[in-house]
This record gives structure tokens, C-alpha cells and sequence, in this order.
């Protein structure tokens, strides 16, 4: 009994197939409207797609035309939109026809940030930015290296290679101070010429050791040993 009442009472409140039914009934139903009406606001917004594209495009051809408003024709000359082996002129030439010339004037720009001082009554004041809020000394987590080993490298002086250090012209200055030193050291100043013919006309001095009475051993000129024949054993 208890059996046969528990599957009569989920039949009827729990699982009950009638409501299910009328449930999902009322789902379709939504759906279809919900499906309607998507549809409709779809097809909406699609012709006003369709109009904005027609409204920018006749708004394109209008300006197009009062740019080219000088191919109208005339009474004296046909235009080029107006050929007289046409039956009828293009449509071209009837949108010129009804459009007005476009004019290049430019307009002067209006600045409403410029005033005259003479009258200016308000004060002109500049935007200040906020000030940064304080940067925190804790050190950061990771390896790191100190901030002033990093500070020390960063404004470290600097060292320049040979290249960079040395002039661009140090070897005509070293030369240059080669000459002044050879020329602050040289005893007089007449210059030696052995090709030239100025020291021919010159009477030569004798020096003292060969002008006085005595003249000069032989020793170390003629010969670098001393002769003795009476010391030698054979005549040579």
C-alpha cells in the first residue's frame, strides 16, 4: 500500500507529466514569439542600415557634384555629362544642374583661449599636477643589488680608451716639441751646411794641440802599438 501510495503521490506533485507538458507548451511559445520579435528588430535595424548607406551616399554624390560644378555644361558648350550623342543627358549633369558650386572661402578660426590683457579679467591659470606619493625604501624582494653599488656604478667617472683620450693631432705636437726642445738645446745657432759652398771661403784655424811646437805622437793615428826593432829577435 505504501508502495502504491508513494508513486501515486510523486506522479501527482513531484514528477507530474501534465504540468511538464503545459510547461514546455508555454516554452515554445515563448521561443516563438521571442524568435518574432528578433527577427523584426533585426529587419529594423537593417533598413536603417540600408537608409543611413543611402543618405551618405546621395550626401557623397551631392558634394561630389557641387565640387565638379564646373563641368556644367553652357549655352555655348556642351559639358562632358551632356554628350551630344546622348538621347538624354546622364544624371550627372542633372544633379549639377540642381546642386550649387562649392565654395573654398576658409573661415577664420575662432581661438577662445586668447584674450586681450587689456580686458582680460579672468586669471589665466596653469593645471598642476598632484604630487607623487613617496616611493617606498623597503628593499625589493629578488636578487637585487644594493642601491649604492648601483648608484656608484651608474656615476662612476669616466674612463675613455687611448683612442678617445689622445688628440686627433698629438703626432704633429709631439713633433712640434721635439723641434723646440733640439732647438732649446743646441749650443749656437749657425746651421750645419756640408753641401754648401759657404764655408769654402773660410781660412781653416788650427787647433792648439797641432799649432804649437810639438806635434802629435803617432801613436793611435799611424799605428795602436809600440815599435821597438832592438827587441825584436829576426829583421822583418
Amino acid at each position: 500500500i505504501q508502495k502504491r501510495w508513494r508513486g501515486y503521490y510523486v506522479r501527482k506533485y513531484t514528477h507530474n507529466y501534465y504540468a511538464l507538458k503545459k510547461y514546455l507548451e508555454a516554452i515554445s511559445v515563448n521561443n516563438e514569439i521571442v524568435r518574432k520579435e528578433l527577427n523584426e528588430y533585426a529587419e529594423m535595424r537593417e533598413k536603417e542600415k540600408k537608409k543611413k548607406d543611402l543618405e551618405k551616399k546621395e550626401k557623397e554624390k551631392d558634394h561630389q557634384a557641387r565640387k565638379m560644378h564646373y563641368l556644367l555644361s553652357t549655352e555655348q558648350i556642351a559639358g562632358v555629362y551632356n554628350s551630344p550623342f546622348r538621347k538624354s543627358p546622364d544624371p550627372m549633369e542633372l544633379l549639377l544642374r540642381k546642386s550649387k558650386p562649392l565654395s573654398h572661402r576658409q573661415q577664420p578660426a575662432k581661438n577662445h583661449l586668447i584674450c586681450d590683457w587689456s580686458n582680460c579679467t579672468r586669471s589665466l591659470t596653469f593645471p598642476t599636477a598632484q604630487p607623487l606619493p613617496p616611493i617606498g625604501r623597503q628593499k625589493p624582494q629578488g636578487p637585487f643589488r644594493d642601491t649604492a653599488e648601483v648608484l656608484q656604478q651608474r656615476y662612476k667617472p669616466l674612463e675613455p680608451t687611448l683612442r678617445v683620450a689622445a688628440s686627433i693631432n698629438s703626432l704633429e705636437k709631439a713633433r712640434e716639441e721635439i723641434k723646440r726642445e733640439e732647438w732649446r738645446n743646441c749650443v749656437h745657432d749657425n746651421e750645419f751646411l756640408p753641401f754648401s759652398s759657404y764655408h769654402k771661403k773660410e781660412k781653416y784655424d788650427p787647433s792648439i794641440h797641432r799649432s804649437g811646437r810639438y806635434d802629435q805622437e803617432t801613436y793611435g793615428i799611424k799605428h795602436f802599438r809600440e815599435v821597438q826593432p832592438k827587441k825584436w829577435i829576426a829583421d822583418k
